[in-house]
């Protein structure tokens, strides 16, 4: 394999490729599960009805015109580097971003991994003796990213690709309200599932206080702990002290701020409170409390910041 051609094909940097190569060796790979079955696998996770349509029409038959042999490597490395991982916790990119106008294939490629990896992580789960139930919520969150990108107009999909490794691997669980992320301490993400109501944080705390000593005993957490711009005490500034946003910052003892590397709080806020990046502010929603504070507070020429805090694991 040439790696430098092969990059050349796929239309992404040589290092990138070489990375995959790197990470992926000759480790092994994971088949894609049959086409037959594949209605009823993308309906399981929840993947929407356009997108389980396009992900069909690509699939990646021995015969398909539509992938070629740099992108049947990719494919095939791709899965082999996040198989490799299998329990870690750690962001992990699975290869570049492609080209994503070149078609369904190219589009999807990093949905094919995903599910290639699906029975692997299954049989993960079963081994720590997790309940189905909660595997296949986890595992849904595939559906609910590419609804995401699909409203996004494709803006979603590079950081959720890497996010997605996560569950892939075994390393998220979504219990009732948040998503757990196993690391050094347990670290709470929230998906775009309903309110962030005390009541629904509550519950799914106390899930998490469970779970983890039970199919993870040899891993020892003592905090709860969280990075995101729903932290920003800034917001405290235009919503009420009583709201979901404010009383869920109340948890966290907030660490000294510091602007990570590589994060922009601005666009994440962007991302996930309007979902579009390129939507001017004077065009932008102001339905909600906090659409319209993030509005006044950029356009007022101000910024908002990524904090991170912890509280301990014992109530």
């Amino acid at each position: 394999m040439d790696l430098e051609d092969t990059a050349a094909r796929l239309g992404v940097p040589a290092e990138d490729v070489e990375r995959v190569h790197r990470r992926a060796g000759d480790r092994p790979s994971a088949p894609v599960p049959a086409l037959a079955g594949a209605p009823a696998l993308l309906d399981r996770l929840a993947v929407p009805r356009d997108d389980a349509a396009e992900i069909i029409e690509a699939w990646p038959v021995p015969d398909s015109p539509l992938w070629t042999p740099e992108l049947r490597w990719l494919l095939d490395r791709s899965t082999a580097l996040v198989r490799a991982d299998l329990g870690g916790h750690g962001w992990l990119p699975p290869g570049p971003a492609l080209p994503r106008d070149r078609g369904p294939a190219w589009r999807h490629l990093y949905v094919y991994v995903y599910l290639a990896l699906v029975d692997v992580v299954l049989q993960y789960h079963r081994d720590h003796g997790i309940n189905s139930a909660v595997s296949w919520t986890t595992l849904a969150d595939l559906g609910r990213n590419l609804a995401v990108d699909r409203r996004m107009r494709g803006e979603g999909w590079p950081v959720m690709q890497s996010w997605l490794t996560l569950h892939a691997r075994g390393g998220v669980y979504e219990l009732g309200r948040l998503q757990h992320h196993r690391g050094t301490t347990i670290s709470l993400h929230i998906p775009d599932s309903g309110p962030l109501t005390p009541d629904a944080v509550d519950s799914s705390l106390a899930e998490g206080r469970a779970f983890f000593p039970r199919h993870f005993p040899d891993e020892h957490h003592t905090a709860f702990s969280c990075g995101s711009w729903l932290l920003d005490p800034q917001l405290r500034e235009y919503l009420p002290a009583d709201s979901n946003i404010v009383r869920f910052q109340q948890r966290f003892e907030l660490e000294p701020y510091e602007a990570p590397e590589g994060i922009n709080a601005d666009v994440e806020v962007r991302r996930f409170v309007f979902r579009t990046l390129t939507t001017p502010l004077d065009r932008l929603p102001r339905d909600t409390v906090l659409q319209r504070a993030i509005v006044d507070h950029l356009r007022a020429g101000r910024h908002w910041h990524w904090r991170r805090g912890q509280f301990p694991i014992e109530p």
